[in-house]
């Protein structure tokens, strides 16, 4: 039954690695050029460069810091590979929710990407930390997340008046489907496949029986040092 999925490659445009990396010792430098003096004056923080990992985030794509954080993802791994075709989900669904790269669907909350496939969930809340962050474009930055303040609320910011737009990668779009209502039937068997691939930039199609949340998609291609 595994050998009847159908996966995108690594090597495809699903996700693509950042160019950003290539060039990761330089963002670094500017980006100690760029922090606020009283960020500075507190330390400069040092960074490793790390394999691209993923961010599921939400806001106002003009803003350069808000609340919210709490209700970001993490995929550590790029979730295109390890997805499921639309077409293949009565063999998913038979399988008893297993994919073959061993994650497992859930029918009251799942994903979708750009090119219709089904991906795993990714890990709820983002940790607190600073990240060096790309959309893949103009724009490599940090971004900080803040812990759980005594309400449960997370703040982030971005370093030099960076917006959310800047670091999110355009082709990769992401949503979450669940259901619309307790009586609902919200199944990956009625998206209409034909509205696949999805533009860049636009939103991801509605699928009946669900309610939809779309996410902007941010590349990590660094992570903090703690001395």
């Amino acid at each position: 039954m595994i050998s009847a999925y159908e996966t995108i490659s690594a090597s495809s445009a699903q996700m693509k690695l950042a160019n950003g990396v290539k060039y990761f010792a330089l963002s670094v430098l500017l980006l100690c050029l760029i922090l606020p003096p009283q960020l500075k004056a507190e330390t400069t923080p040092k960074f490793k460069r790390i394999p691209i990992q993923f961010i599921a985030a939400l806001g106002d794509p003009e803003a350069t810091s808000g609340v919210g954080a709490e209700h970001w993802g993490l995929w550590n791994n790029d979730p295109g590979p390890r997805g499921v075709w639309l077409r293949l989900f009565p063999i998913l669904r038979a399988a008893g929710g297993y994919a073959p790269a061993g994650w497992q669907f859930d029918e009251k909350d799942w994903w979708l990407d750009e090119n219709g496939l089904i991906m795993e969930k990714p890990t709820f809340p983002m940790p607190a930390g600073r990240y060096i962050v790309t959309g893949d474009r103009e724009v490599t930055t940090m971004l900080t997340v803040h812990p759980k303040d005594s309400e449960g609320v997370q703040r982030w910011e971005l370093a030099a008046g960076a917006q959310l737009f800047d670091v999110t990668h355009l082709p990769c779009r992401s949503a979450r489907y669940t259901p619309a209502s307790s009586s609902s039937s919200c199944s990956p068997a009625s998206a209409d496949k034909s509205l696949f691939r999805v533009a860049p930039g636009t939103a991801m199609p509605a699928v009946e029986g669900c309610s939809k949340q779309d996410y902007a998609v941010l590349f990590i291609i660094g992570v903090e040092v703690k001395e």
